[in-house]
Parts: structure tokens; C-alpha cells; sequence
């Protein structure tokens, strides 16, 4: 106790305040003694010193509180939380409190928010290295392959199989620097109108030539549909879509893209024949590197699956610019990926 009122008086800004008020104090009285004699000035003199006190009690106190607030957020900094509502009392150092609480509040969370960001993107990095090491691994076992082979055909074979894990593998890249950008904060989304129809034949184009070699059929049925986005982005949300509903319904499927415009919404829909989504793989399909439990042999050269980032980026994409990506099941058979982007908020 002795050491906080020591403290007090150390308060430069106090001791000038006690000063002022005791100085004022004694000319109050020296003035009422002089002209209405020694009683007054007794009288004067006794209320200059009340005044003081309770100043000084009054100061005691706030310097108390102040002093507790001040090793509470001491105690923040060095990793611990005691400042809380608890004291909600009115006056300044009680506002002080409340906002300080805020403070911790909104520290708390962000600390929160960092550590589960880092946990993330450490499980980002260890699935990435696997995704990644997989197609190399089979590359590193082609390329001794095409060395041996003893004629062009099966040397052919071989270096068309490191083509096209060559190009998985820089597919796989380029994705994942977009997904890193869209998590960054770093790409910049247009906001102009956009023709659905525009966006289908951008994301088809492509895909053509592996549609043909697959003998995959797109019928494209959306009139004049349009919304206020990013077209290019959403021709690449599209272009993820469309490859998955065409692996998924295999060679010879059938897929589907239609549109509608409301007062509301602008929705877009791609359907395909293919054998749907297992139900648990549903709540699952959107999440980055879910492959989903029918999913083929990643280390097959020829699969063109087996990274599961493609839906991930769409959903991102489409996020990005205030839609919304979902899908289910059809009651025919096969599998609906609906687009919604509003018109307003709501």
C-alpha cells in the first residue's frame, strides 16, 4: 500500500494537481481571514483540506486501478488473458477497461484465427508434396523405360506417358498458385456484366479435343442468361465443372449446361449420366485435395485424376465473386453442379 501511494506521489501530473489545489486552498482561506476575520479563515481552511483529501483518495484509487489494468495487459503481452468484463463499472478508467477487453478480444481471435492458418497451410504443404511427389515418382520410373525400350513403339508409349504426367504436373502447379492467390487476398475480381454463354464456350474451348478423343458430348442450352461477375474466372470455375463431370461419366457421356435468369439470381447448371456422388463423398467434394472414394489410382499415368483441387478452385472462384457453388444428385441418375450468383444483397 505504502509503495503505491509512494507511486503516487512520484505521479508528477498529481503532485502538480495536489500543489495547485493546496496553494488555491491557503489563499482561499489567507483571503477569507482578511476579510472576515480568523474563523472564516478556519472555516476556509478545514474545507481546502477536505478538498485535498479527498483528491488525494479519489487519485489513490484511479492510480490503483489503473496501476491493476496496467499489469493485466503487462500480463497479456507475456501470453496470459486477465482482462475481462467482469468490471463494468461507470467513470473513465471502467470505459478504459471495457475497450482494453475489446482489444484482447480481437487479439485473441486473430492469434486464433493465425494458428489455425499455420496448421493449415502446413497440412497444405504435406498434402502438396505427396500430390506432387506421386506423378514424379512414376516419371522418374519412365524415363529408364524409354531408355531400354528396344523399338520406337514401346519407346513412343513411354515418352507419351511422361507427357502426360508432365503435364499433370504443371496443371497441378498452376492450380495451386491460384488457390494461393485467391487465399492471399491477391487476385482481383472484374465486376461487369457476363453472357453465360460467353463463359461456356471459353471454358469448353480447352476441353474439345479430349472431349472428342472420349467421345464426350456437351449440350450447351442458356440463352441469353447473364450476371455481373468475372467472366475469365468464371470460365475457369466452368472449365474445372465440365472436366469433372466428363471423368466422371467416362467415355461416351453426356453432359449438359443450362441457365436461367430471375429478378434474383442467375443459375447455372451442368448436369452429366455419369454414375452421381457417393453420399459420402457429398459433404466432402468442395474441400481442397478430397479426392472422394471412387477415385482411381492416382500413380496410373493415364488417370487424369487424383488431385482433388480442381471443385476446390471453382467453389474459391466462385465465392470470390458473392455466388455460391453446390451439388447433388440427380433422382434420373448423375450428378448437377449448380452456380448461383445474385443480384443483390440481401
Amino acid at each position: 500500500m505504502a509503495a503505491r501511494a509512494g507511486g503516487l506521489w512520484r505521479n508528477g501530473a498529481f503532485a502538480r494537481q495536489f500543489a495547485a489545489m493546496a496553494a488555491a486552498s491557503v489563499a482561499l482561506a489567507a483571503a477569507a481571514g482578511l476579510s472576515c476575520g480568523a474563523s472564516a479563515a478556519a472555516w476556509a481552511a478545514g474545507a481546502g483540506a477536505v478538498c485535498c483529501a479527498l483528491f488525494a483518495l479519489f487519485s489513490r484509487r484511479r492510480y490503483r486501478e489503473i496501476a491493476q489494468l496496467a499489469a493485466e495487459v503487462d500480463e497479456v503481452l507475456h501470453g496470459g488473458r486477465r482482462v475481462s468484463f467482469s468490471d463494468c463499472r461507470e467513470g473513465d478508467v471502467a470505459i478504459l477497461r471495457t475497450e482494453v477487453s475489446k482489444m484482447v478480444a480481437r487479439l485473441a481471435r486473430t492469434s486464433e484465427q493465425l494458428r489455425h492458418e499455420k496448421g493449415a497451410l502446413a497440412d497444405a504443404l504435406a498434402d502438396v508434396s505427396h500430390q506432387i511427389r506421386t506423378p514424379l515418382t512414376a516419371m522418374s520410373l519412365l524415363v529408364p523405360v524409354a531408355e531400354r525400350a528396344q523399338d520406337g513403339a514401346a519407346r513412343s508409349k513411354a515418352l507419351r506417358e511422361l507427357e502426360g504426367l508432365m503435364e499433370r504436373v504443371s496443371w497441378l502447379v498452376s492450380t495451386l498458385l491460384k488457390l494461393a492467390r485467391l487465399d492471399a487476398g491477391a487476385v482481383l475480381f472484374e465486376r461487369a456484366p457476363v453472357r453465360v454463354a460467353d463463359a461456356v464456350r471459353r471454358a469448353l474451348a480447352p476441353l474439345e479435343l479430349g472431349f472428342d478423343v472420349r467421345n464426350v458430348v456437351c449440350s450447351v442450352e442458356v440463352g441469353d442468361a447473364s450476371f455481373l461477375g468475372d467472366a475469365a474466372w468464371t470460365a475457369e470455375a466452368l472449365e474445372n465443372i465440365l472436366k469433372n463431370c466428363a471423368e466422371a461419366t467416362g467415355p461416351g457421356g453426356r453432359l449438359r449446361v443450362e441457365a436461367e435468369e430471375s429478378a434474383l439470381a442467375t443459375r447455372i447448371r451442368i448436369r452429366d449420366d455419369g454414375p452421381g456422388i457417393a453420399p459420402e463423398d457429398l459433404p466432402h467434394l468442395f474441400e481442397r485435395f478430397y479426392r472422394g472414394s471412387r477415385a482411381h489410382d492416382e500413380a496410373d499415368p493415364a488417370n487424369p485424376q487424383g488431385f482433388g483441387i480442381g471443385l476446390s478452385l471453382s467453389q474459391a472462384l466462385v465465392s470470390a465473386q458473392g455466388g455460391s457453388l453446390r451439388a447433388r444428385n440427380l433422382p434420373e441418375g448423375g450428378a448437377c453442379f449448380e452456380l448461383v450468383f445474385p443480384k443483390m444483397n440481401v
